[in-house]
């Protein structure tokens, strides 16, 4: 393949996963009560009915304290399990790796009604907290993942050589392998955020319309009638999630996460 088809390769597919997105956008821009494309009489109207609107501040406030808390629950429940697998490396270790990325091998919809008949077995369906916890578990594998790439990638020496000046295991950890994780654990939690933030399935099977997030909002106003505040929303959704993965592109590094290189070194 010529150099020249390489490029025009790119370009399509930039094109194609650009589209929607450019499309969405400027149905936003819409003055008028609409989803037109080409939109007509351009105006910022929308973004700002979005934030005075407690109908939208409301899903967005639940979508926001769900993913941070369910990105934080899930690095704390992958840290331990990847250490462990990497420090012991056996059955039980592979075993327990093996559970944390299971919730990824199964289709959402299975998951979200295993969740839902679990907690109306316990009588915490409706509640924010079941929405947390249901979504942790099953964004767990992202943070076990990155997390273990980042273990795989650690320079054992180091971890000898303290251990050689006398260091304990938690002295270890605190000033060796921690802060050389670090970037790992954040990348995990980055991807589970933006994840959870936009996670329909679970929400809806687990809350209903109890607590309602923002994906779970636009599909009930869809029910009801067009507003360009949906497209805001989308939008909004794009640029974080654009915003975050950029973030991690550009502090991160990129080749140690994806496990091409050794870190530590």
């Amino acid at each position: 393949m010529t150099r020249v088809l390489k490029t025009t390769y790119v370009v399509v597919i930039l094109l194609m996963l650009l589209a929607p997105l450019a499309v969405v956008a400027a149905v936003s821009l819409n003055g008028a009560q609409s989803l037109r494309f080409p939109p007509r009489d351009l105006s910022l109207r929308w973004y700002g009915e979005l934030f005075q609107q407690s109908e939208w501040l409301v899903p967005l406030a639940h979508s926001l304290i769900i993913a941070a808390c369910a990105a934080a629950l899930a690095v704390v429940i992958a840290l331990p399990l990847a250490l462990y697998a990497w420090e012991r490396r056996g059955l039980m270790a592979r075993l327990l790796t093996g559970l944390g990325l299971a919730p990824f091998t199964l289709p959402p919809v299975i998951s979200a009604l295993g969740f839902m008949i679990f907690w109306m077995t316990l009588g915490g369906y409706g509640q924010i907290y079941a929405t947390i916890l249901s979504h942790a578990i099953f964004l767990v594998t992202l943070p076990l993942v990155t997390i273990s790439l980042g273990l795989g990638g650690l320079d054992r020496a180091l971890i000898e050589a303290a251990r050689v000046m006398g260091a304990n295991r938690w002295t270890v950890f605190r000033t060796v392998i921690a802060p050389l994780l670090l970037p790992y654990v954040i990348s995990g939690y980055a991807f589970a955020f933006v994840l959870s933030l936009n996670e329909y399935i679970i929400a809806y099977m687990v809350a209903g319309f109890t607590v309602e997030t923002l994906p779970i909002k636009i599909f009930n106003a869809l029910r009801y009638g067009y507003t360009p505040i949906l497209a805001v929303v989308s939008v909004i959704f794009a640029a974080l999630s654009a915003l975050i993965f950029g973030l991690i592109g550009k502090f991160g590094n990129l080749p140690a996460l994806l496990g091409a290189e050794r870190i530590g070194k």
